[in-house]
């Protein structure tokens, strides 16, 4: 599931969970609707190559990646992850879910 949130200082984001309601992506602030409705339908197109995922580490050493568009534009980033496995897990687990909207016609 996609949901479209409003963050009253800044404008919208979205937030794509898994099956399960657990979160798998949080995406930046847009101004509009209009905007947040065009990143979501840019999901739709991405190859979901490694170019599309930065992986991370906070001051803490927990893992998290971003996920960037073609042109390496930040959509949005993860949870965090306690470690490295469970990143990696974590981008399996959002494009399995990505292919899944898509071939339901939710995305």
């Amino acid at each position: 599931m996609i949901r479209i949130l409003e963050n009253k200082n800044v404008g919208y984001y979205f937030i794509l969970e898994a099956q399960s309601g657990q979160t798998l992506l949080k995406s930046i602030d847009f101004t509009n609707k209009d905007a947040v409705q065009k990143a979501i339908e840019s999901l739709h197109n991405l190859s979901f190559n490694r170019n599309h995922f930065e992986r991370k580490t906070n001051n803490t050493g927990q893992f998290f990646f971003n996920l960037n568009d073609d042109k390496a534009n930040l959509i949005g980033t993860s949870q965090l992850y306690d470690s490295e496995m469970g990143m990696e897990n974590g981008i399996k687990n959002l494009t399995n879910r990505i292919v899944l909207l898509k071939e339901e016609n939710n995305l």
